[in-house]
């Protein structure tokens, strides 16, 4: 029991991350805090590669959306914590908190970013269950006898 214990301390990964801007990005219930540096383009999402942590494709090429559209994609450097909601809403988390950290690094990104809309927080969220309804907006299912 020890040594599974020593072993994953061992992995844990120490991330240099000391002139790096910070940003905190939120999407549903997710909250995503966002360090970016100058780098070669790695991804860090809580500890662990950004390919490991999301196995849906779709949610790789989200996160890489920002990157992407300032048309740099291997000069920046990303480590981030991400907690609360599923992988969708960790993911949008993610892409705003980098949007935001990289027009710390070049206000002249703001206007790129602002166009595509990565800069603003999507404020879609669940529905809230009302009274006399099964979920939302379902009724119960009527009988006519």
């Amino acid at each position: 029991m020890e040594n599974t214990q020593n072993s994953a301390k061992a992995t844990k990964l120490k991330l240099d991350f000391k002139d790096s801007k910070y940003a905190t990005g939120r999407r549903k219930t997710s909250i995503a805090k966002v360090w970016v540096k100058k780098g070669t383009g790695k991804i860090y999402v809580n500890g662990k590669l950004m390919e490991d942590y999301f196995t849906s494709d779709n949610h790789k090429m989200q996160i890489t959306r920002p990157f992407e559209v300032i048309k740099q994609s291997t000069e920046y450097d990303v480590r981030c914590s991400v907690k609360g909601g599923g992988p969708t809403g960790q993911a949008g988390a993610m892409v705003h908190g980098i949007s935001k950290a990289l027009v710390m690094f070049d206000e002249g990104l703001k206007s790129t970013l602002k166009t595509e809309k990565l800069t603003t927080r999507d404020p879609r969220a669940v529905e809230r269950k009302k009274p006399g309804r099964r979920k939302a907006r379902r009724s119960f299912q009527f009988s006519k006898r």
